[in-house]
């Protein structure tokens, strides 16, 4: 296995092999073990990639996920996991963004047993810089976005890309309403600041969409990578929403499961968050 790391002090074309390590960690040698198992278990999974696909691939098809990290050392190393378990040639591109936890620490040991291409932000920038600094260097045909935290099922990738592999849809989202689950815990305010963007959204580029605001978003690589995000936090939702709207792009949405978050720990979208998403929308109609 060969991983990838671009230091943030180093230029974009810099590609360094990685050796070792000056971080101390020994509490995290459960990570390792964790990893060897299921090393183990992907030798025999990835000998038959589509098995469990009801949809045909390109050949040489290959799918890049983006992975904006920060601040999950409890859930990266599953998230990485059940990426490799996905039935594509898979490219995984971390952008850990200046965690202040041990999600280094857990990313440095993965690095040793996986196929990562990792890129370094020195200090937080927020999720949409994560994803601009990604494009930069995804490769596959298809781009998807996968948060590190498990509210998002990774094995949804494979239906939520389904209808750009099959020519059906340009960009896909994956919609945490169209699912049958209920989600007990789920905070009614959130829901309801959801629907209110979503709806807003809506209104103004056209789209029936049932959730903006998700978390999983596909897209044929030679189209995200000719739009310019400009958000650096959760403004990308609606600023990439209304850009790819505005150039007249297919639209789909697919059902997915979601797991609700603890909101009192999460890193999500908070009142401030709210109002600036409603003022890139306005904005993002009108500019670009």
């Amino acid at each position: 296995m060969t991983t990838t790391l671009f230091p943030s002090t180093s230029p974009a074309s810099t590609w360094e092999h990685l050796d070792d390590h000056p971080w101390d960690l020994a509490p995290w040698e459960f990570r390792l073990a964790e990893t060897e198992q299921l090393l183990d278990e992907l030798e025999t999974d990835n000998q038959q990639p589509t098995d469990s696909l009801d949809y045909p691939l390109p050949a040489d098809f290959k799918l890049s996920v983006i992975v904006p990290v920060f601040n999950e050392e409890a859930t990266i190393a599953t998230v990485v996991q059940r990426l490799l378990q996905l039935p594509f040639r898979t490219e995984i591109v971390i952008v850990e963004d200046g965690s202040t936890d041990r999600t280094r620490d857990v990313l440095t040991r993965l690095a040793h047993f996986c196929d990562l291409k990792i890129i370094y932000h020195a200090r937080n920038q927020g999720k949409g810089a994560a994803i601009r600094t990604a494009l930069r260097y995804v490769t596959g045909d298809v781009v998807v976005i996968q948060d590190a935290d498990l509210e998002y099922e990774p094995q949804d990738i494979a239906q939520v890309i389904r209808p750009i592999v099959t020519g059906e849809a340009d960009v896909a989202y994956g919609s945490r309403f169209m699912s049958e689950a209920k989600y007990d815990k789920d905070s009614w305010l959130h829901r309801l600041g959801n629907q209110a963007l979503t709806c807003a959204s809506n209104l103004l580029t056209g789209l029936r969409l049932t959730d903006m605001e998700t978390g999983c978003k596909a897209f044929s690589r030679n189209i995200i990578q000719r739009i310019e995000v400009q958000q650096n936090r959760f403004g990308f939702e609606p600023e990439i929403t209304a850009k790819l709207a505005k150039r007249k792009y297919r639209f789909v949405e697919c059902p997915i499961q979601f797991r609700t978050p603890n909101w009192a720990a999460s890193n999500k979208v908070g009142w401030q968050e709210g109002l600036s998403a409603l003022w890139c929308i306005f904005r993002y109609r009108f500019s670009d």
